[in-house]
């Protein structure tokens, strides 16, 4: 139904001439701002010295305007122009920047980038064109991708969604979501830095940023002084840690046995639902209250779910339709991918 595709959310400058480094646009991503070139995601990956990206940033920042360019630049890639965009915010930080961040991307954008980094010529630009945009809450997307995507999930539930720098949750019901259940707390990243401070007790972490600590926390091992180390049971120890100190009072403050009567089921989205050592500290805490799983593909679910309300904001209409998702430790962009035309139009209220 969706086709979706995902880059690291990191940037790095960059002003030297790369070409042929990689196979394709998406692993070979290098803008122009201000002047300055920068590459972007997989690309910073393996031809940068220090990748990173500001948590949670506002929509003014320079990594968000590069990730939102990249994420525009792949959608026109496959799509051209016009371009009708959702998008998202986590609870904690959603009124703050909606109305900055819907006008920043509601406008005619010239994107400046170099095709040299996979064979595609030398540096170019392109004018994107935006018809429509809305901004809403993330567990909101998760919310709409699981009632109106391929599980169709119908009757009251709750989700959570396990980023790297929030993890938000709610319960949803036919009707709408229920306000007062909504939390937003510290995502992965908890866990990650928990993780860092155990490995610099015995190692020199040589100044790994800490985007390149987490790719090692989701591999399960980490190169240090030219030595293989397993870190899975020191991750697994950290990510209990975290569920018990952030994760389980936020929701036990967030849901009440009231709530529990509504519904007897809870699914897991974002990427933290991919670690089983956290699904199991769910699974262990909800064993007698609820029916827990996790969502199909989970990290693309926010993504999915605003590509659906973007098609919903063009009367039914797909094929401009674009979910991007600029998350913390992956940037994500979906489009639909099949034969049918139109999806129920139903536009969601303003959040």
């Amino acid at each position: 139904m969706f086709k979706t595709y995902t880059f690291p959310s990191v940037i790095e400058g960059n002003n030297t001439d790369l070409k042929n480094v990689s196979p394709d646009l998406i692993n070979g991503l290098k803008i122009f701002h201000d002047g300055e070139g920068y590459v972007i995601g997989n690309l910073a990956l393996t031809e940068g010295v220090s990748p990173h990206r500001n948590i949670n940033s506002a929509p003014d920042e320079l990594d968000y305007n590069l990730l939102l360019k990249s994420g525009l630049l792949l959608a026109n890639q496959k799509l051209g122009n016009p371009l009708t965009i959702t998008t998202g915010f986590p609870f904690s930080t959603f009124q703050l920047y909606k109305e900055q961040a819907a006008g920043q991307i509601n406008a005619n954008h010239i994107i400046d980038y170099d095709a040299a980094t996979f064979g595609g010529g030398t540096r170019k630009n392109i004018q994107v064109e935006i018809d429509g945009v809305q901004v809403i809450p993330e567990v909101i997307g998760c919310a709409i991708a699981l009632r109106k995507g391929a599980q169709k999930v119908d009757g009251n539930f709750f989700v959570m969604s396990l980023g790297y720098g929030t993890l938000e949750g709610l319960l949803s019901t036919e009707g709408g979501i229920v306000q007062r259940t909504s939390l937003s707390t510290y995502g992965l990243r908890y866990a990650v830095n928990l993780l860092e401070k155990e490995l610099a007790k015995t190692y020199y972490l040589e100044l790994k940023t800490e985007h390149q600590i987490d790719v090692a926390f989701q591999k399960g091992i980490i190169f240090l002084n030219r030595k293989r180390i397993d870190i899975k049971s020191m991750r697994d120890k950290c990510i209990r840690q975290y569920y018990e100190d952030v994760v389980s009072p936020a929701m036990r403050k967030a849901f009440n046995d009231n709530d529990f009567t509504m519904s007897h089921r809870m699914l897991l989205a974002g990427g933290g639902a991919l670690y089983g050592q956290l699904v199991e500290c769910f699974k262990e805490e909800f064993q007698d209250i609820l029916d827990l799983e996790v969502a199909q593909e989970p990290q693309s679910l926010a993504s999915r779910g605003y590509c659906i309300n973007s098609a919903q904001l063009n009367g039914g209409v797909k094929g401009n339709a674009v979910g991007l998702d600029i998350g913390n430790a992956t940037t994500i962009v979906s489009i639909y991918d099949d034969s049918q035309t139109t999806v129920e139009s139903s536009i969601p209220a303003e959040y």
